[in-house]
């Protein structure tokens, strides 16, 4: 399926428009689907559990607070969004594995990249909670389409309607 979040923008002035500070790392320049949401602080022990289950094209929205201090998704964790069907995943705080996450067929958008790995079972994490960042209400549901000009979230699919 082809789209452009330029054109869906155009299309529905009503749908969220997140701020321009993600970079892109996956392997998948374009990628869209259902949100589902994740609220973590350096410790990505919650982002693994999700990965591991059947994604069925949902996109992690992941509410890492923006935290620099540790990366929350690396390679590892990016192939098991690719095994398990999850067609990206965006990261309010920072990736590791690079290289590795540019050659997995899953889009990721971060804010950056950072060596260090998260620690494991510090902090307590919430799943299918609203999350806000990057000017944006994520909710569980709702579609984020994104792509190389940026991310539109809207409370429907709105991709259906546009002619490619």
């Amino acid at each position: 399926m082809s789209f452009a979040t330029t054109d869906l923008s155009d299309a529905h002035p009503e749908a969220q428009v997140a701020d321009p500070i993600f970079g892109d790392f996956g392997g998948v320049a374009s990628f869209y689907g259902p949100v589902i949401t994740l609220k973590v602080f350096e410790d990505n022990g919650m982002v693994r559990a999700l990965l591991e289950e059947r994604g069925n094209g949902h996109v992690l929205v992941v509410d890492g607070g923006g935290s620099a201090r540790c990366a929350l998704v690396g390679g590892n964790l990016g192939q098991l969004g690719v095994d398990n069907g999850w067609a990206g995943i965006v990261v309010n705080g920072f990736i590791r594995d690079t290289d590795e996450l540019a050659e997995q067929e899953i889009g990721i958008k971060a804010l950056g990249a950072h060596p260090r790995k998260s620690e494991k079972g510090l902090h307590k994490g919430h799943r299918n909670r609203p999350v806000s960042f990057a000017g944006v209400n994520f909710k569980l549901g709702q579609w984020l389409y994104a792509d190389a000009d940026g991310i539109v979230v809207a409370d429907e699919p709105i991709h259906e309607d546009l002619k490619k």
